[in-house]
């Protein structure tokens, strides 16, 4: 399975799981000048912005670890601009992150929510 493979079908799992937990997915991919969110949800009248990582194997750390600072920073602002460029969003917002591993037959090990990520 590419990368891009495992990519997908770890979105698709992330999508999957916050749909059982009640969230309404609004968007998926987004893209702007300011950079990309994988999926754009709203919960309990706050907007959420994703991060999903997915990983097959730990070699190089767990999937929430690769996430980089400079990440999190394009994320904060692609995050702003959809809030500036949309009309009608709850003022409450944060940005979490899904880490999934995956065994070798690429089925879910490990589907973790990381909550309010940017504060910690």
């Amino acid at each position: 399975m590419s990368r891009k493979e495992t990519g997908a079908l770890g979105e698709k799992l992330a999508q999957d799981f916050l749909k059982k937990k009640g969230y309404r997915i609004l968007q998926t991919n987004y893209r702007c000048p300011r950079g990309e969110v994988d999926i754009i949800a709203l919960h309990r009248n706050c907007l959420v912005f994703v991060e999903v990582r997915t990983k097959t194997s730990l070699n190089f750390g767990t999937p929430e670890e690769s996430i980089t600072y400079t990440k999190m920073q394009h994320l904060e602002k692609a995050a702003c601009y959809y809030r500036q460029s949309h009309d009608n969003l709850p003022s409450s917002w944060q940005i979490d992150v899904i880490a999934i591993e995956l065994d070798t037959d690429f089925r879910c090990k490990r589907l973790e929510l990381i909550e309010n990520a940017l504060e910690e």
